[in-house]
């Protein structure tokens, strides 16, 4: 095999006496730090001269006196030796390879991480840096170029970097005159913003602005759309001859009572909209006196593609994309506009689903850290924090929030709620004030006092129809004192902070976690499981099994191997039967039980319930549930239904880290009945690409694999193509469960040929 690889390697490159210089340095995770903006726009500024005036201008947030330092290389590097950086006070002495703060000198390492040890940093000041790599043979790189970041004061409330918020000014695509005296405008996609005219009316007048995310008919915005799909009629008193205006947004106090997130004052109020109309205007109208300030967190666009070849797929990917996008207004992930409060269930999918379309990372720290010291009532939202900050570490390598929250994230388990038998239950009085004070919950939510299980959302509800047997969305599941949806979350709990102790150097506790994920698996099936059907019962005082119980323990590991197709076959039975919310576990468990052909049919689904529906309603953004039938109280702009942004990513294309920063990492396909697809996933070292078509007489595969990294490449068999090539060279690679491995390839381009 060693020689199969070696030969592989030998004929991806032919390295140059210089590789190429780092690119895309980071900061404490931030890339871009040296950006200025002034009220969301990227402004012609040094950090240097805005820093000074930090009344005016906005930049990058870090007050870690020791930040991490990372960057990405060439794919042609397919190895890194070691690294140095320079951090001074000024560029003219990074200019002269020379630092007054720190010179690492050439440290032995295959990270392309380092952590800062040089002088004292002081708050206040610009710092600069630029580091430089060595690979296979010793060959240097030059010097990357020179990134630089403000160090600022610490604020207790904000302990981890982040960017401001940015904007984008758009015009309309789409300007129609209805009237005599009115305009109808279509900015293509709905967005959290801001309006502003320029407008050249013969007098002075009112006219009549409307807004709003629906429409009725063509050019005729939805004035009574739902609940909490926007709608706003505003007057507008404009002057004779030309002048700018802008749209003030009402304070919607309803909200406001609720202590959401509020914009920042060097943005402002937004509102979400994709459609506008004015009436009774007698001016002339033309697209670019129209602007519309799109507010978000930064995003890269090009940091990620996919297409297939089913259309509906693809249509599926770009909402769920831009979802990511259009949610992060606030620059923290919130349930939607609605209410505009972080959700543990909500920034669980949001961050998954980030990662996958942009290598960013600090939003979904910023909202960890909120949530642990403002969480919410669902007793599955407190377990769900042990599995994003476990996300965390894995895509990013850093170990700092595992770190700060160490505690935290033990109380979050909940353990103090078990019985005798090792399973948790909020329903035998254990919730004491002082077990509440030690997961932060101070106060009674909706008239709740304390956690209650959830199981999925929402949980009542009056339709039903040839796609569900129950109302709400929990698949009428019978909540009994044991609830086998929260021991699944209970038990994936325990076996994730056995390895976050084992990380920390907590040996005793890692033992402990072990110890109790043994005795919670065992307890698990004697309670939950059904001896004759082998399917999982959803408390331990009924016979009632629904779609929840079965799908999170098939997608938590707690099916015994032997009754999975049983579980997967009811599973299968039940069809969408869960939530949006619901569907990111639903689909787990499928590919994790390698039903990847119904998997794609759940994803590509025209039916009502499906995310295609979302886009056959009008929306632009995913939707808070399947359609307004389930919950008539949605919104059109709800990140938690942007499950295929991560599962397109993670499963049906396979790119998932082995370990942490993507250092290693698995390509494992699996594309049911798609006959092409491509995708571009970013990852803290770089550029991830899969691609595949199969035809008749073959079956082709294309990979890269960024630089400083290696990946376990799994290519799919076909029993009707016994022949393989890599890069052109025949190759005798046996086939293992449906696949074959070529283990740890190193960084480069790789064509695999089946035929």
């Amino acid at each position: 095999m060693n020689k199969i690889i070696s030969g592989i390697l030998f004929s991806l490159w032919i390295f140059a006496a210089q590789s190429q210089p780092p690119f895309r340095l980071r900061c404490d995770l931030l890339l871009n730090t040296s950006n200025v903006y002034q009220e969301g726009i990227l402004a012609k500024q040094t950090l240097a001269i805005a820093s000074q005036q930090k009344q005016l201008f906005q930049f990058a947030y870090i007050s870690n006196k020791q930040p991490h330092f990372s960057w990405e290389v060439a794919t042609s590097q397919s190895k890194i030796t070691a690294c140095q950086i320079l951090v001074a006070s000024d560029t003219q002495l990074l200019a002269q390879n020379k630092a007054d703060y720190w010179d690492s000198h050439k440290v032995n390492t295959g990270k392309n991480r380092l952590t800062y040890s040089g002088k004292p940093l002081d708050t206040g000041k610009v710092y600069y840096w630029k580091v430089q790599t060595w690979g296979a043979g010793g060959k240097a790189s030059g010097f990357s170029e020179v990134a630089a970041f403000y160090l600022d004061a610490p604020d207790k409330a904000e302990p981890f970097a982040h960017h401001p918020l940015v904007a984008d000014i758009q015009e309309p695509v789409q300007l129609v005159k209805t009237g005599a005296d009115a305009y109808f405008l279509d900015f293509g996609k709905d967005a959290l913003g801001q309006l502003t005219f320029n407008l050249t009316s013969p007098k002075t007048d009112s006219i009549w602005i409307e807004v709003g995310e629906a429409l009725q008919q063509p050019t005729v915005i939805h004035k009574n759309p739902g609940r909490n799909i926007r709608y706003l009629k505003i007057p507008l008193l404009i002057k004779a001859g030309t002048h700018e205006y802008s749209i003030v947004w009402q304070t919607n106090e309803k909200r406001n009572a609720r202590n959401p997130i509020l914009m920042p004052d060097y943005i402002g109020e937004v509102y979400p909209f994709r459609y506008v109309s004015i009436q009774n205007f007698t001016g002339s109208l033309t697209k670019e006196a129209i602007k519309r300030k799109i507010v978000h967190y930064p995003f890269d666009e090009r940091a990620s593609s996919f297409i297939s070849s089913d259309t509906v797929l693809n249509q599926v990917w770009d909402l769920c994309k831009y979802s990511m996008k259009a949610t992060s207004f606030t620059g923290y992930y919130v349930d939607g506009d609605r209410e505009r409060i972080p959700y543990e269930a909500d920034a669980l999918i949001n961050q998954l689903s980030h990662y996958a379309v942009d290598a960013e990372y600090s939003i979904g720290r910023r909202s960890m850290n909120y949530l642990i010291f403002h969480p919410t009532w669902p007793t599955e939202w407190s377990l769900q924090n042990v599995l994003i900050a476990w996300n965390d570490y894995m895509y990013t390598g850093d170990t700092s929030l595992l770190k700060n929250y160490y505690t935290d994230l033990q109380n979050k388990m909940l353990m103090p709620l078990a019985g005798n038998n090792g399973l948790i239950s909020t329903r035998t009085n254990k919730q004491t004030d002082e077990f509440l004070k030690t997961i932060h919950i101070t106060k009674t939510f909706d008239n709740r006092r304390g956690l209650h299980d959830n199981v999925d959302w929402p949980q009542t509800g009056d339709y039903i129809g040839n796609e569900k047997e129950y109302k709400g969305e929990t698949d009428g599941f019978v909540f009994n004192t044991y609830n086998a949806v929260i021991n699944a979350y209970y038990y994936r709990n325990l076996v994730l902070m056995e390895k976050i102790a084992n990380l920390l150097g907590k040996p005793t506790d890692a033992q402990q976690y072990q110890n109790k994920a043994r005795q919670v698996y065992t307890s698990y099936l004697k309670t939950f499981q059904e001896a004759k059907t082998g399917l999982i019962k959803d408390g331990d005082s009924t016979n009632h099994t629904s779609l929840h119980a079965n799908m999170f323990a098939l997608a938590f590991g707690l099916v015994p191997q032997k009754d999975v197709k049983k579980v997967v076959d009811f599973i299968k039975s039940r069809k969408m039967a869960c939530s949006v919310y619901g569907s990111q576990f639903l689909m787990e468990a499928l590919y994790e039980a390698r039903e990847a052909d119904y998997a794609l049919q759940l994803l590509s689904s025209t039916a009502h319930r499906s995310w295609y529906n979302m886009i056959r309603v009008g929306s632009t953004i995913t939707l808070e549930a399947w359609d307004k039938a389930y919950k008539p109280n949605l919104d059109w702009n709800h990140a938690w239904g942007a499950a295929p942004a991560n599962i397109i990513v993670r499963k049906l294309m396979g790119v998932e880290p082995l370990t942490p920063a993507f250092d290693t990492f698995q390509i494992k396909p699996q594309t049911g009945s798609l006959t092409f697809a491509s995708l571009k996933t970013p990852t803290i070292k770089g550029m991830v690409e899969v691609s595949f078509k199969k035809a008749d007489a073959s079956t082709t595969m294309e990979v890269v694999v960024p630089g400083g990294t290696s990946a376990d490449i799994y290519i799919p068999a076909d029993a009707h193509k016994k022949h393989l090539r890599i890069n052109g060279q025949q190759q005798s690679l046996t086939v293992q469960n449906g696949y074959y491995l070529l283990p740890m390839a190193k960084s480069g381009r790789y064509k695999f040929e089946l035929n």
